[in-house]
């Protein structure tokens, strides 16, 4: 398993969390997903064989939000 956590720029509201959690968590491989409001971070737990942490930041862009590329970290 891999984590991947992601800077993203500021959310408005929490209802943009629970959409970005919702397509994180319903992409394969995805087996756990945060979003952190306050701290406007996505956290991802994954199966690295089936997806990859730049797959998932593709995920979080194509809903609109911006991922800080200087600031994604796999762990």
């Amino acid at each position: 398993m891999s984590k991947v956590i992601m800077k993203l720029d500021e959310l408005s509201c929490p209802s943009c969390m629970a959409k970005i959690e919702g397509a994180l968590s319903g992409t394969k491989g995805v087996t756990s997903a945060k979003v952190l409001f306050n701290a406007s971070k996505a956290k991802a737990e994954f199966d690295d064989s089936q997806v990859s942490a730049d797959e998932l930041v593709a995920k979080v862009e194509s809903l609109g939000y911006a991922v800080q590329s200087s600031k994604v970290k796999e762990i």
